[in-house]
């Protein structure tokens, strides 16, 4: 089996041109899984640990542009913890201390699992994910990218290069449940952001569905119940039938870890529970 390991982002893209099968390794952290199961054979690898181009973060103007390579455990890191941190809750629930240590966004957003800790709170960030390929860069839109339970509209040749998302401008939640406390993949999971300048909320389920799931019609009547004087709703019964609402529009199954009408209750509660600690 063929290893290349480019030092710089621009070897990479040329390796990828050259062979488009190349199997692309970030983390390793769900990559690894599959090998190690006998699902995935790879016949080259293109590992991505030491394209220090891909790791870190900035601020440009109201954005924050994360390198794909950007661990957890950096998304833990102040500044950037107050700046976005819902991604923050949203990593500290990644496995234990060696996962979060060496998977990255990138490799969460490749992935494109439906339990995806990060991909609901990028979602309710209408986050957009820049792409690189030898022949040029572009930008798309999340909720273009995933296309499907571990599907992207990823072309050949190409590779995430980063996340595009806002600054915090008001509170953000992140919530999930699992079959335990700890090292758990998600069996449901909510993200809640409010931005209390452009008087707005939104809100996206992972886990329940092939993608993260979201409402506009829900985002804009919950926006509608808040005093926004204050950053409060006007009563107790918003945040429960908002999490009502979500739960109607969530898209379970039913597998090994729950069932569908759990996955639906589950979502009931973690909708309700965001808005009880963003808007109340």
């Amino acid at each position: 089996m063929t290893v290349l390991i480019p030092r710089r982002l621009d070897e990479a893209l040329a390796a990828l041109a050259d062979d488009p099968s190349l199997t692309v390794l970030a983390g390793g952290t769900d990559l690894m899984v599959e090998i190690n199961a006998g699902r995935r054979r790879p016949t080259g690898v293109l590992s991505l640990r030491r394209l220090d181009e891909l790791r870190g973060w900035r601020q440009e103007g109201p954005d924050l542009v994360i390198g794909a390579g950007t661990t957890y455990a950096t998304l833990l890191t102040p500044p950037l913890v107050e700046l976005a941190p819902a991604l923050a809750q949203a990593a500290r629930t990644v496995g234990g201390p060696q996962i979060r240590n060496t998977g990255t966004i990138g490799g969460n957003l490749g992935t494109a699992s439906p339990a995806g800790d990060t991909l609901p709170v990028l979602a309710a960030l209408d986050a957009r994910v820049e792409l690189a390929s030898a022949s040029g860069r572009r930008t798309m839109a999340l909720d273009h990218f995933l296309a499907g339970p571990k599907q992207t509209t990823l072309a050949a040749g190409e590779l995430v290069t980063g996340v595009r998302i806002p600054v915090a401008t008001g509170p953000q939640e992140f919530l999930k449940i699992g079959v335990r406390n700890a090292m758990v993949i998600a069996v449901a999971s909510c993200a809640l952001v409010v931005c209390r300048t452009r008087h707005r909320v939104a809100c996206a389920l992972g886990s329940v569905g092939p993608t993260p799931v979201r409402d506009r019609r829900a985002e804009g009547w919950l926006a509608g119940e808040v005093d926004w004087s204050s950053g409060r709703v006007r009563s107790q019964s918003v945040a429960e039938r908002f999490g009502q609402w979500m739960a109607r529009e969530a898209q379970p199954i039913d597998d090994h870890r729950a069932t569908a009408a759990y996955r639906r209750e589950a979502t009931r509660v973690l909708a309700r529970r965001a808005v009880e600690r963003t808007l109340m």
